[in-house]
């Protein structure tokens, strides 16, 4: 299996009250402590079949500039999505499978550029972006539990889609298997590596409960399992990729 990072920003930052604020509020935290920021999603070759984990912004969408006192700044454009795919050596219609983490569109703004893909989407966040067609799959989860996550989804042979709701109220993240590792692909779960080993959600979320319930899960299957946790906001992401990083946490 080979994973790589599909880049699209960096040298960006997010402060502490944006990535940890979500349920304590963001008063108390401090807007001057700043974590770094990027943009990328994943690409999963198995040998078999190439697979892709979102697709971010299409091209010419507009991002946030930079300014003081943003709470995300994504960064400077290293490319827009497709330029970053083609760059791997892949080409769109190798793709046969894309896995929609969430509706957001720097997850989902370039799957109409790969004309052989089955997206892989839950029910809610279906409806919320109007997908329809034959290449749409809606997720069912129906081959139960993947270790403590109640439900998820067998995508392909070592690679599961989990139902995982909170930051939005059809939320998945998806874990590929290879030899002794694991590699979460989350999402949005957490926006910075920082939240996840201080247990703090950040601001951004449809339902609290489910995204506390979320986090619990994860936090609970990386102290259970070794984990490459590959974030899609923070540079951690493509590093624990290169340096294959089991993520720690107390």
């Amino acid at each position: 299996m080979k994973i790589l990072a599909i880049r699209m920003f960096e040298n960006g930052f997010m402060n502490q009250a944006f990535a940890f604020g979500g349920e304590e509020g963001k008063e108390k935290f401090d807007e001057q402590i700043i974590y770094r920021s990027s943009l990328q999603n994943f690409l999963i070759d198995t040998g078999k079949e190439v697979i892709l984990v979102d697709t971010g912004f299409d091209y010419n969408a507009p991002v946030p500039p930079k300014k003081l006192g943003s709470p995300l700044y994504m960064g400077e454009k290293v490319a827009d999505y497709m330029d970053s795919f083609l760059q791997t050596g892949y080409k769109p219609e190798q793709v046969s499978k894309i896995l929609i983490t969430h509706k957001h569109p720097d997850h989902t703004g370039a799957i109409k550029h790969f004309p052989n893909a089955k997206i892989y989407v839950s029910k809610e966040d279906a409806q919320a972006m109007k997908l329809e067609g034959d290449n749409i799959i809606i997720a069912d989860y129906s081959d139960g539990a993947y270790h403590n996550f109640p439900k998820s989804q067998k995508i392909a042979d070592g690679i599961y889609f989990i139902e995982a709701k909170g930051h939005t109220l059809g939320n998945s993240i998806v874990i590929a298997e290879d030899g002794d590792k694991f590699y979460m692909f989350h999402g949005d779960v957490t926006y910075c590596d920082a939240a996840l080993k201080a247990n703090k959600l950040s601001i951004v979320f449809e339902d609290i409960n489910l995204a506390r319930q979320t986090l619990d899960q994860v936090r609970q299957f990386v102290k259970e399992n070794p984990t490459v946790y590959l974030s899609t906001h923070c540079p951690e992401g493509i590093e624990n990729l290169e340096i294959q990083r089991i993520m720690k946490l107390d």
